[in-house]
């Protein structure tokens, strides 16, 4: 079947700024989905138009139920930018669905800014939490921003000041593209516009305050930024770790008995669209991976209670990657996460106990992989001076999945 489903990207200056061929498959069209906003654009037109009221899930078994109709969907700007365009392809489709943009929301704010949009990270707080911005913070950041509502320059604006930025720069840009285009300047310190338009776009060029530490996203964040029960992968021997998972864009971490969460949320913060799955059975180990994860931008954490052999046919997405940091000398778990992978898949597995190096040791004469030994010292004072104090030396195994 040909393509069923046509999105049509709209500005600010509605009908006017389409195509004579767009508008023609605007008043060929059978069926129109539209937003609010868009619905009093559409003129001259038999068909049936229906909006977003119920939601997009109830919208996209409004869609399925008029296949084969001529459907055409409004959308804002460019719809494969965060927009209805991409959620339309992933459920129906290539071959189902024809895409016509019009100027995005970043590429106009880019041009305002003169800002080049490869030097720029673009991204939305549209119905996501806004703390996945905080691993985007660093000096000299530039980010465009595509708000949820009126309040969020405001609310963005609080949490660059909570996190050192507060001398940042901020600009709202309102209704780009159209005659009510407006722009307003500050910073985060003193921010006071509270009465955006609801379809605005942030630009923030980040500033550090003279005693802010910015965090970088390459593995190895400080210990004293992750809250923890005791219980923590230290820095040296999570980079190590992340290093032998092999993270690559779009791939899914399995983090059993993820504690703290900090290998899951070093993870994530590399961006590149990962996914990450923590499996922890403390409860109050959940609390504080839920804290860490809002307090270092990866809200994005998918974390599953339970113990791993409960939960196991419960997780979504299969893995490309397993790291087990709790647990490690219950044989049938190792057995079990290696089953699990996929060909090519990786497994690395961190021990301190004996019990747990016995299991290593057997999981590698079963499946093959390598064994190393982790040692990190650490300066100490000793009175006057100071010595290398060692650490707990972390038995680790990789093994990679035939493919």
């Amino acid at each position: 079947m040909s393509a069923w489903i046509t999105v049509i990207g709209m500005g600010e200056d509605g009908m006017q700024g389409l195509s004579s061929h767009c508008i023609s498959m605007i008043q060929k069209a059978e069926v129109i989905f539209a937003g609010e906003r868009h619905h009093c654009k559409v003129q001259n037109t038999q068909a049936e138009v229906l909006d977003w009221g119920k939601g997009f899930n109830h919208a996209l078994k409004e869609i399925e139920a008029r296949r084969g109709k001529n459907i055409v969907v409004l959308a804002s700007g460019d719809p494969m930018n965060f927009g209805v365009g991409s959620v339309l392809v992933r459920v129906f489709g290539k071959e189902a669905v024809n895409v016509y943009p019009a100027p995005g929301s970043f590429s106009l704010a880019a041009s305002r800014m003169g800002w080049p949009i490869p030097e720029v990270d673009c991204l939305t707080i549209h119905g996501r939490p806004i703390e996945n911005l905080i691993k985007y913070f660093s000096p000299g950041a530039r980010l465009l921003i595509l708000s949820h509502d009126g309040s969020s320059p405001e609310k963005v604006a609080n949490l660059l000041n909570v996190k050192g930025y507060g001398k940042s720069k901020i600009s709202v840009l309102e209704h780009l593209g159209g005659v009510k285009e407006k722009r307003i300047d500050g910073r985060a310190v003193s921010w006071n516009y509270r009465c955006a338009q609801a379809l605005n776009t942030l630009a923030v060029e980040c500033v550090a305050e003279a005693d802010t530490v910015a965090l970088s996203r390459v593995p190895g964040l400080p210990d004293e930024v992750f809250e923890n029960d005791g219980q923590l992968t230290k820095s040296e021997v999570r980079a190590i770790t992340i290093a032998q998972l092999r993270p690559l864009p779009g791939q899914v971490l399995w983090d059993i008995g993820a504690g703290s969460g900090s290998i899951s949320i070093e993870w994530l913060r590399l961006g590149g669209h990962r996914k990450a799955i923590a499996i922890e059975r403390d409860c109050k180990r959940i609390s504080i991976m839920k804290l860490n994860a809002a307090n270092l931008g990866t809200m994005d954490l998918v974390i599953i209670e339970g113990d791993y052999h409960c939960v196991k046919d419960d997780i979504p997405f299969s893995p490309d990657a397993i790291f087990i940091g709790g647990g490690a000398s219950d044989i049938s778990l190792l057995r079990s996460a290696w089953k699990a992978l996929g060909p090519k898949g990786r497994i690395v597995i961190n021990a301190v106990s004996i019990e747990a190096e016995q299991s290593l040791l057997a999981l590698r004469e079963e499946i093959g992989g390598q064994l190393s030994c982790i040692s990190i010292k650490r300066a100490t004072p000793i009175g006057t001076f100071s010595a290398l104090k060692p650490m707990l030396s972390v038995t680790q195994f990789v093994g990679i999945k035939p493919s």
